[in-house]
């Protein structure tokens, strides 16, 4: 059954030779594969694809997130690398400078090259 199955994530981009660049160099993943319709990226043992199509960067929700040790060293390497952390003020989702806490854990959203939302979360012990 699935529970017992890897899982990718998927993620549309405009310009996959820029995107390649942005997941390689910016948020420094280790390419696994690559092909004109298909390239995958090592994230901690799971895998994230890209593939090119107009539609890329037109999901307003996240596509993919990371789980981190350590949130705050995480946004500052990003930032370093040109990263912007979005803000958000919505019902039930808040940030400040670029975080959203709750009692279980700690998020940030960015976009990609391409505009597609990724985010980053720590988890809280408690």
């Amino acid at each position: 059954m699935l529970a017992d199955s890897p899982i990718a994530a998927i993620i549309p981009v405009n310009d996959l030779e820029r995107a390649k660049r942005f997941y390689t160099e910016t948020l420094g993943l280790t390419m696994t594969r690559e092909s004109p319709e298909d390239t995958r990226f090592d994230c901690g043992g799971t895998t994230i694809g890209i593939y090119e199509t107009p539609y890329g960067g037109k999901a307003e929700h996240t596509l993919a997130s990371w789980k981190v040790a350590d949130l705050d060293t995480e946004m500052a390497t990003l930032r370093s690398k040109g990263v912007t952390f979005e803000d958000y003020d919505l019902p039930g989702l808040k940030t400040v400078d670029g975080v959203a806490e709750s009692d279980t854990m700690r998020g940030a959203w960015f976009k990609d090259s391409e505009g597609n939302i990724l985010c980053v979360t720590e988890e809280r012990s408690g």
